[in-house]
């Protein structure tokens, strides 16, 4: 007589994948740390929809091949470099991010997220650099001109961030009429002066220069500061820079 067997079964390990776009190394082109040699990871896949994004084939066209977490850090740790900035897209709409910023962190990199600040996730980064989306961002494309404008705004959500990271945020400025709503933001939201970057939104060296003209008066009597776009004014917007 055959006696069923009382061992449970036991399922495999369960294997964390990322959808991604991208790796490279290159200098970083924006923020407090522009200039410095960083490995980029750029996670494709954005819940958002901005008009100016210099990432289509992460958003309105989103590319890329699913890799699993341990292939992700294995590919970054080739290269010996300290400063990693994972990107997007937006990368907090994946949950394989939070196994890949542990490991990474624990093999001693220097953690940047890059995020819109529209989702939370309990990350390991030493750095959140926020790029909230103003009006300014809203495409005319129906549906998401409406679907944006309701997701772009979640103040629950960077708040949360605030609690637990050290930040810096990131505003894209296109015409001077902007800054009164990032002006608005920042008094409600309590920003700090100097966690304020403002950002020319460009595609073009020449973009980058005519807007940096006049943009830099405006962030220096607001004790702001202007973020430069170093990978365009040196290779245009092009992928892998």
């Amino acid at each position: 007589m055959t006696q069923s067997s009382s061992t449970p079964s036991i399922s495999p390990p369960r294997v964390t994948t990322l959808r991604m776009s991208e790796i490279y190394v290159a200098d970083q082109g924006e923020g407090q740390f522009a200039g410095t040699p960083s490995v980029f990871v750029r996670t494709t896949g954005c819940n958002l929809r901005c008009w100016f994004c210099d990432t289509p084939h992460t958003s309105w066209h989103a590319e890329g091949e699913t890799q699993t977490v341990a292939d992700v850090v294995a590919e970054v740790l080739q290269h010996d470099v300290e400063h990693v900035v994972i990107t997007g897209g937006e990368p907090l709409i994946q949950p394989g991010i939070v196994p890949l910023t542990k490991q990474l962190q624990a093999a001693g990199r220097f953690l940047t997220i890059e995020t819109a600040g529209t989702l939370f996730r309990p990350l390991h980064a030493d750095l959140v650099s926020l790029s909230p989306k103003m009006s300014n961002s809203t495409p005319d494309e129906s549906p998401w001109n409406l679907r944006h404008d309701q997701l772009r705004h979640a103040p629950t959500v960077i708040e949360q961030f605030r609690a637990n990271y050290a930040c810096q945020w990131k505003f894209v400025i296109d015409k001077p009429e902007d800054l009164a709503e990032v002006d608005a933001y920042v008094t409600s939201m309590n920003v700090p002066a100097e966690e304020v970057w403002l950002m020319p939104q460009s595609r073009t060296p020449e973009e980058v220069h005519e807007k940096t003209a006049w943009l830099t008066g405006e962030a220096e009597s607001r004790g702001w500061q202007l973020s430069p776009r170093l990978h365009i004014e040196q290779f245009g917007n092009i992928r892998g820079k």
